[in-house]
């Protein structure tokens, strides 16, 4: 079990990140936030030894990612927040912005991971890679298609 001073630190390092990474899959605040206290949880009571922040910032994500899918299986799942309703929120600021964002929350899955990683965490190819485990090849083809998914879905290249 972690003590007090390590959560915290990890908290305020990693809100962001899950709470990103929550909305992009779940697309609802609620389960945002149960999943948010779900992935700490987890953190506070795992005895992994961390080798550097890269590797704990990993893991944080893949627990995340791992949490997503299994309340996405769920049957409670069943009964969700539309995106639309989201989309009416004033969180995202400009029409560009929600376009791009109903954009990237339309792509399947395994395309919207490898674009939120190496976007809005900047991570590379590689790191992307052991993340979710795949080979960097598939990553970087998983990225070169998604970003075509894009430019189709955003009419032109106005956004890259």
């Amino acid at each position: 079990m972690r003590n007090e001073q390590e959560v915290n630190k990890a908290i305020e390092r990693y809100s962001d990140t899950v709470r990103r990474l929550c909305m992009i899959h779940l697309k609802n605040h609620a389960d945002t936030e149960d999943i948010f206290q779900t992935v700490f949880l987890k953190y506070v009571l795992s005895s992994v030894t961390f080798e550097n922040d890269e590797h704990e910032k990993a893991w944080i994500i893949r627990v995340t990612l791992n949490a997503c899918k299994d309340l996405l299986k769920s049957f409670f799942h069943s009964r969700t927040v539309s995106l639309d309703e989201i989309m009416e929120q004033p969180a995202i600021p400009s029409p560009e912005h929600r376009e791009v964002l109903e954009a990237v929350l339309s792509l399947p899955p395994k395309y919207r991971n490898v674009v939120y990683l190496h976007y809005y965490e900047d991570f590379t190819a590689p790191e992307i890679g052991r993340i979710l485990g795949k080979n960097v090849n598939t990553v970087y083809t998983l990225l070169a298609r998604s970003k075509q998914m894009l430019r189709e879905k955003l009419k032109g290249d106005e956004y890259e």
